[in-house]
């Protein structure tokens, strides 16, 4: 048969318009006058849903079914709708379904719900700031989803742990054991009849070695752990945004942490200024005090100094002083108060309180607030700014006005900011700059002492801005402007254009000083750092700092130990130069790396796996220059070339990449806003906290949810070999043993609520798993739950299974009704001791589950009629033959426990002990 060429060509053009993307078009911006604007833009809000109103239902559905376990849940159930292959009742199987679903449902839609509650709160807040302080004029061009933070952002995804995927695995050989057992079956039938369908109904009956509340048993296991994560009033204003994977906190090798505000408290504090021959640190802030209020002094009532040849450093002290008090983008703020309260900002200015007590700064980068409050404590302070001019106290409480000619702003490109300022009472033009020693370095006129200052001042852990200014003449100045503005209205090549002029003025400009900023460390960095080292976490610092101060902070956080080397890989360029650097870095042992992002996009291109491998095996990573694309390429390359987790921590938005990359993301609610902190897993308050909440909560929800998943799997495998016995003395019929209420009692009010109790153990207390780091380490390897640790649950319950079966077999009594009511009785209790078995730590709510569950067995035999035998049950006969099998299927394996406690305890015990 032929295929239509016109269908054939339709089909193509269904597929280039799926693939094709959006047409770039020339964008018309009318200013004032919205309603001429043609296209709609993507709204300036923040957003971290992951579904809508139409895409939630097949969203989670197709979450839930992507797992092996519901979706041959769902085969199941649909089987039953055919008459030859039904067994016992519908809802049987389909209620414990609807049932899953409901809950995973119910849990997702409530984490939906608090992201969109969150979202609305934040873009509530960010409309509340643009709008209290009167109208607002401005021009977004590029917005929503095209804003470069946006674009630098991952789409939020589903994330899927550790022990889910070994879960999965688990379900699997199952399966594959249960359809062995299916096969096994009809052949020793022979083959007889119908066998195929046989067959199928075979592996329905034995369905239920593979427990469909596995699933809603852990799911409702990990709610709760995000609660006591969220109520440990140790750790405060924690909050778990995504209650799916708790347990890996519990299995993470590699931490990949931010630096500033990370580490750091994003709050700097000068700490240092050099004028190439002198420099001034905290302790001898008052000599530049005294220097500037005697040089205002002077200006104030004296004729200005004759030239020079070597400038006093009074004089240059007053010049670094002035430049760094008038380059920046501070604004001062001051709030109007009416009888000492906060008041609606309507005075005009000469109203306001211009008080020092009374003003706060401003400003987008912290760096900045940092200089100009220093200038503020040596006597020279900003007291106002607008978008013309900007006005300075001196010590003498005289106000000198400067305007505002030009501004050149920071970019990450040019990596400085400029500003040229006409004073008011003299006429002078000013062109200051101030940026990164890397850019300044060519633009200054020649010194000595630069760079070598700028390194000490890294290796110290300070923040560098080398400052500058170059003197303009009225001609030199309206020769620049006209320039200036003639590039700006180019059509082509405007930036380069633009930047070129910009760089004209960048000459020789005088070298005024070198300032040293701090950022200080967070509370109790190095003790949690060191922890974390101890409990054999790999702890990778990626930063956009450069690499002296990245190095500094790594030393004086501890990331790095004292009497530990450092290997600074060189810059390379090529791959010869790649080759050559690795070979020596390969060299080295036990040493921590500092790479910066430029090497590291070379060594990737060219040697990605060597690279990885060999910066694998070093105790700490620093990753300077770093953005944040690549902070969420090294994410996925450690997820990549090793089987171990990862977590990324941050507290800005250039850390939202990362955080969403990693197996477990934590962010931090800090100074540069809440972004991180929303698009993570779990928000904490302080870094210090990220300790508790790996070594205790990490610790226990992992270890918690690995025996709860397994005794769930117990429970199934146990009533299946039951089966199976059963099935194969009655001449291997398919007809099940238990059916309708008995099974699904069994799953639920029966053992529910002791088998969920589980949440509750604990195999050391908080307190010496803080002590004890080392204990996290066995966690990584995964042996709570393994193929060896479900082995050992598949032979329990093989032969408890047997045991039970076999037991009921050989004592009952005249009719068949006894076996289910002995059998199932005993499998009861068995189950309630083999939860007491499992407990490490009792619990009372463990205890009160106990007898909840027996209480609720015993009362609902009087209503069982169609399943027991009143009269039989109400007998000692009854009483003695189940204590007798319960006490064989159990007594040995409490045995076992005792002498392997006594003669190979592990390792929480002894600490216990």
């Amino acid at each position: 048969m032929e295929s239509r060429p016109e269908l054939r060509l339709c089909c193509e053009c269904l597929v280039h318009t799926c693939r094709r993307k959006k047409e770039l078009k020339v964008r018309t911006v009318w200013l004032g006058h919205p309603e001429k604007c043609e296209e709609k833009y993507p709204k300036n809000a923040i957003k971290n849903q992951k579904y809508n109103i139409v895409t939630f239902v097949p969203g989670v559905l197709y979450q839930q079914f992507k797992f092996f376990l519901n979706l041959y849940f769902l085969v199941v159930a649909c089987s039953q709708f055919v008459p030859s292959l039904k067994i016992g009742y519908l809802y049987t199987y389909w209620a414990p379904l609807g049932f899953v679903l409901a809950v995973t449902m119910v849990r997702e839609a409530v984490d939906e719900v608090r992201r969109c509650r969150r979202d609305k709160e934040m873009n509530s807040q960010l409309y509340s700031k643009l709008t209290v302080r009167g109208t607002v004029i401005g021009v977004v061009i590029y917005t929503g989803k095209e804003m470069r933070s946006v674009l630098n952002t991952s789409q939020s995804k589903n994330k899927v742990g550790l022990l889910d995927l070994e879960l999965n695995r688990l379900t699997k050989a199952l399966f594959l054991a249960q359809v062995v057992l299916s096969v096994v079956m009809v052949a020793l039938q022979g083959f007889l009849g119908p066998w195929f369908r046989n067959l199928f109904r075979f592996v329905v009956l034995f369905s239920y070695i593979i427990p469909i509340s596995l699933r809603v048993n852990l799911d409702m296991g990990k709610s709760a752990y995000g609660w006591m994560i969220m109520k440990d009033e140790n750790i405060p204003g924690t909050v778990v945004r995504t209650s799916t994977i708790p347990e890996e906190l519990g299995r993470l090798v590699y931490l990949l942490t931010d630096k500033t505000g990370t580490l750091t408290q994003n709050e700097m504090v000068f700490k240092r200024l050099h004028l190439g021959t002198v420099s001034y640190g905290m302790d001898t802030m008052d000599e530049i005090q005294s220097h500037i209020i005697q040089s205002y002094a002077q200006v104030q009532f004296l004729p200005p100094p004759a030239p020079k040849v070597r400038k006093s450093v009074s004089s240059r002290i007053h010049k670094a002083v002035k430049a760094i008090a008038l380059c920046h983008n501070v604004t001062p703020v001051y709030e109007s108060r009416v009888n000492g309260a906060s008041a609606e900002p309507e005075s005009t200015e000469a109203d306001q309180d211009f008080s020092d007590d009374n003003r706060t700064y401003q400003a987008s980068s912290p760096d900045d607030v940092a200089l100009v409050r220093w200038t503020e404590s040596v006597g020279l302070t900003l007291v106002n700014r607008d978008l013309t001019s900007l006005q300075l106290k001196t010590p003498a409480g005289h106000i000198l006005t400067y305007y505002i000619l030009q501004i050149f702003p920071f970019t990450s490109e040019s990596k400085r900011m400029g500003i040229i300022v006409r004073e008011e009472a003299t006429g002078d033009i000013t062109f200051y700059m101030k940026g990164a020693d890397v850019a300044m370095a060519s633009i200054v006129q020649y010194n000595d002492w630069l760079e070598e200052e700028c390194g000490n001042m890294a290796r110290e852990g300070l923040r560098t801005l080398v400052v500058a200014k170059k003197a303009l003449t009225e001609e030199q100045y309206q020769d620049f402007e006209s320039r200036y503005n003639q590039a700006k209205l180019s059509v082509h090549d405007r930036a380069l254009k633009v930047a070129a002029v910009v760089e004209s003025l960048e000459r020789e400009m005088e070298l005024l000083c070198l300032t040293g900023v701090e950022d200080q460390l967070q509370a109790d960095v190095r003790p949690t750092l060191e922890l974390l080292r101890n409990a054999g976490i790999k702890i990778w610092m990626l930063t956009g700092d450069k690499l002296e101060t990245a190095t500094c902070i790594a030393k004086s956080s501890h990331l790095v130990s004292r009497n530990q080397d450092i290997h600074v890989f060189k810059p390379v360029s090529n791959r010869g130069e790649a080759h050559l650097e690795l070979n020596a870095f390969r060299r080295k042992h036990d040493c921590a790396l500092v790479i910066s992002g430029d090497s590291l996009e070379v060594c990737l291109r060219y040697y990605e796996h060597e690279f990885v491998e060999l910066a694998c095996q070093c105790p700490a990573v620093v990753c300077c220059r770093c953005s944040p694309t690549q902070k969420a390429q090294i994410v996925r390359l450690l997820q990549q070339h090793t089987d171990n987790r990862t977590c990324a921590i941050g507290d800005g938005g250039n850390d939202v990449s990362m955080i969403q990359a990693a197996d477990c993301g934590i962010g931090i609610e800090g100074k540069e806003g809440k972004q991180a902190s929303l698009a993570a897993d779990f928000s904490i308050t302080q870094f210090k906290h990220i300790g508790r909440l790996l070594m205790v909560h990490g610790h226990n929800s992992y270890k918690r949810s690995a025996a709860l998943g397994q005794f769930v799997m117990h429970r199934g495998m146990i009533i299946s070999t039951m089966q199976a016995v059963f099935s194969s003395i009655f001449y291997f019929a398919s007809v099940p043993l238990y059916q309708g209420f008995l099974m699904v009692g069994y799953a639920t009010i029966y053992t529910m609520f002791p088998v969920f109790s589980l949440v509750l153990d604990q195999d050391v207390k908080p307190e010496m798993a803080l002590l004890y780091p080392e204990l996290y380490k066995d966690l990584t390897k995964g042996r709570s739950l393994s193929f060896k640790t479900f082995l050992i649950w598949v032979l329990i319950s093989v032969y408890q299974g047997g045991i039970l079966m076999y037991g009921a077999l050989v004592l009952f009594d005249q009719e068949f009704v006894h076996v289910v009511a002995i059998s199932f009785t005993a499998l009861i209790l068995t189950e309630l001791l083999m939860v007491a078995l499992t407990v490490r730590t009792w619990h009372w709510l463990m205890v009160v589950a106990e007898l909840i569950s027996l209480g609720c067995y015993l009362a609902s035999l009087a209503f069982l009629n169609e399943y027991f035998d009143l009269s039989f049950i109400t007998t000692w006969v009854f009483l003695w033959k189940v204590c007798v099998i319960t006490l064989v299927s159990c007594l040995p394996l409490y045995i076992i426990k005792y002498l392997k406690r006594k003669f190979s305890p592990p390792s929480y015990s002894k600490l216990s002990s």
